[in-house]
């Protein structure tokens, strides 16, 4: 047993038992690495990774390979997920060397942490004779790795830096509309996303397509995201027997996924449903929200009111060997003898041949017509469709519940946590299911209970009731949005104030006057060979767009002039280095958010909570709404406070219309 066994990651945990020599990142190893003068051997990976698992089978439990790596190296053990600064800073490396990226992820560095070779996942003989030779470097002429390192880590200290742009930089309509026309060329208007596979969902990227569709009348844009929505949720993708979202399909239809569920993913692909929901109006996505929260209330919320962080890839199968997608597959024969009568009408609907086929007699479910298709081609009506589709739902359900579930990583992340609190937020929004707004406050206290230390930082992670990190920007930036969105359904103050106070924190401890952008790690904490600012939207938007995002709506909130003008600041430092729309598209949203189109809306008096549930189930992306009874404490709303009966005050451009009583008159001014 190696120093794994200490920690309380799942990932690392499960390393614990490997002949290699790992440690965790610390303090105490890194000082280590210094006195040992060895290479040090970094090793990056996640616990519901898939080909973590096979390097860790083929070569980390290895005794040839254990004998080579605690020769010559200090070797540490990452999680991804807790430790993201680390992986930010060594993924940069390994692309610049390799041009390519993904995890596991591999490097090896001086001791004093500069990368001198990497890449991800490795066969065991081309790894022990990758860090042989680098060893044997090392001794003969380190000097060369030296320089190399050296001018490796300028480069990753460059890719860092977004350059200050002091011109008041106009972005214009038509520099949107021609960065648009070069994204539609990518889309794939045959099952959604992008013409390309492996297919991520990236719902910020959809978001803000619907976004832009809809305040600029734009069919096709429209068109282009219900398409996208239907087809992942047609696709072996969404699972359809329980709900939630894989992390990405191997295909262009969305069918194979890579078979991981992810809390972020979960969390933000509901809220993008619901919208589209308010859009559509298309019971499906209803459905898909439904599904979803209830898998991860049944699987991922925690006795403390927390959410667990993943579900494996793999699991075991019939022979009691981990196996990717076993859990999730069907064979033919299983699903004839579980369907019985039904099955050729659900093979149709599933596509039990040839299109649903995935591997060694194995089908995925998926759809590729829609069940009033179905119907009318097969003479039945389609409400019946969808009853049976319902019953054979729930009948896989009972079966697959008797298979051994896939491994879970029962970690708690303080940003995934507010991800999928706003996923719940928007669900209650969309719906009024008070059983989401009850899920969504129970996490909002487990946070500010669990996760916010007294002495005003945030915790990255939270097991076994303990914290052990400190958190990033990242989970500042999401917690302060979650914050926000709890106010925006409770209409309590104290969420915004404590948003507010978490801002404050991250100007003192995380904003970089001279850069003009917040850097991901505390500046108390041990700075690693690069500073980190995250600016480039991903499957998770950049923490740098989130918290100028945040900063737009509290500097509108609490009439402060000062946030406004930092995410002003930001966005026009990004601006410039766009290229390509979808790694930017939570940065656009915010240049909507600037948008003449915005408006605010304070509604005061007795009715004023009963209004604000109406208009949450209106898609309004362009509204800040601020709402209260008799008092408040926010400086938005000091001017509206005297009213007896319910009033609704529309602004725009710090300038507020003579406040009416008319809600339907109220609805034309804001759509207008």
């Amino acid at each position: 047993m190696n120093e794994l066994h200490k920690e309380t990651s799942p990932y690392l945990l499960q390393h614990a038992n490997n002949p290699i020599h790992w440690k965790a990142w610390s303090n105490e190893t890194l000082s280590l690495t210094q006195k040992e003068n060895k290479l040090v051997l970094i090793s990056i990976g996640y616990s519901a990774c898939h080909w973590c698992h096979v390097m860790e089978h083929e070569s980390f439990e290895n005794n040839e390979v254990a004998k080579v790596m605690n020769s010559y190296f200090i070797n540490i053990k990452i999680d991804r997920e807790e430790r993201p600064d680390v992986d930010a800073v060594y993924m940069k490396a390994v692309q610049l060397m390799t041009g390519r990226g993904g995890w596991p992820m591999n490097v090896v560095t001086l001791p004093n942490g500069k990368p001198v070779w990497g890449g991800t996942y490795f066969r065991k003989n081309d790894w022990i004779n990758s860090l042989e030779k680098l060893q044997e470097l090392y001794n003969e002429k380190p000097e060369l790795l030296l320089e190399y390192a050296d001018k490796l880590t300028e480069g990753i200290s460059s890719i860092s830096l977004v350059p200050i742009n002091d011109d008041k930089t106009v972005f214009s309509k038509e520099q949107l509309e021609n960065l648009i026309v070069k994204w539609k060329k990518s889309f794939d208007w045959e099952y959604g996303g992008m013409a390309r596979a492996p297919k991520f969902m990236m719902p910020n990227n959809y978001e803000f397509l619907l976004r832009i569709g809809v305040l600029q009348k734009n069919k096709e844009l429209i068109d282009f995201v219900n398409l996208t929505l239907t087809k992942i949720y047609y696709g072996g993708i969404f699972d359809t027997v329980d709900g939630g979202f894989s992390r990405y399909a191997v295909d262009m239809k969305w069918h194979i996924p890579h078979f991981e569920k992810m809390g972020y993913d979960n969390g933000q692909m509901v809220s993008l449903y619901c919208n589209a929901y308010k859009v559509f109006k298309n019971e499906t996505f209803k459905e898909v929200v439904f599904k979803t929260l209830n898998f991860v209330e049944r699987e991922w919320l925690s006795p403390y009111g927390s959410f667990y962080s993943a579900f494996d890839a793999d699991s075991f199968n019939e022979d009691n060997k981990l196996e990717e997608g076993a859990f999730y597959s069907w064979k033919k024969e299983e699903l004839e003898r579980l369907i019985s009568d039904d099955f050729d009408l659900f093979s149709k609907v599933f596509n039990i041949n040839e299109y649903g086929f995935w591997e060694n007699d194995n089908y995925v479910l998926i759809q590729n017509k829609s069940l009033e298709e179905i119907a009318r081609e097969n003479s039945i009506d389609s409400r019946l469709l969808k009853e049976k589709k319902s019953s054979w739902e729930k009948t896989l359900y009972d079966y697959r519940e008797q298979r051994k579930k896939p491994l879970l990583d029962d970690k708690c992340l303080t940003s995934w946590n507010a991800i999928l609190l706003k996923g719940f937020v928007d669900a209650y929004k969309t719906f009024g299911d008070e059983k989401h707004k009850e899920i969504a406050l129970k996490n909002g206290e487990f946070i500010q209970k669990n996760c916010w230390d007294n002495d005003g930082f945030l915790y990255r992670n939270f097991k076994n009731g303990k914290n052990s990190i400190v958190g990033y920007l990242e989970d500042y930036a999401h917690v302060i949005d979650a914050f926000i969105s709890l106010y925006e359904i409770t209409f309590d103050e104290n969420w915004l104030f404590n948003a507010k106070q978490l801002t404050h924190y991250c100007f003192d401890y995380y904003y970089n006057e001279k850069q003009q952008f917040f850097a991901f790690n505390h500046k108390n904490d041990s700075q690693l060979i690069a500073e980190h600012y995250e600016v480039e939207d991903n499957v998770i938007p950049a923490a740098n767009s989130v918290m100028a995002r945040n900063l737009k709506k509290l500097g509108v909130y609490f009439e402060n002039n000062y946030f406004e003008e930092i995410a002003q600041k930001m966005l026009q430092n990004i601006l410039p280095t766009i290229d390509y729309p979808s790694a930017f598209s939570n940065w656009l949203m915010l240049h909507l958010d600037f948008d003449e189109q915005n408006k605010e809306l304070a509604i005061f008096g007795n009715e004023s909570f009963d209004y604000a549930k109406r208009l949450n189930t209106k898609y309004l992306p362009n509204i800040i709404l601020a709402v209260a009874k008799n008092e408040s404490k926010l400086p938005f709303l000091k001017d509206k406070q005297e009213t007896k009966s319910t009033k609704f005050y529309l602004c725009q451009n710090k300038s507020c219309s003579a406040p009416t009583e008319n809600f339907e008159l109220l609805l034309q001014n804001i759509e207008n």
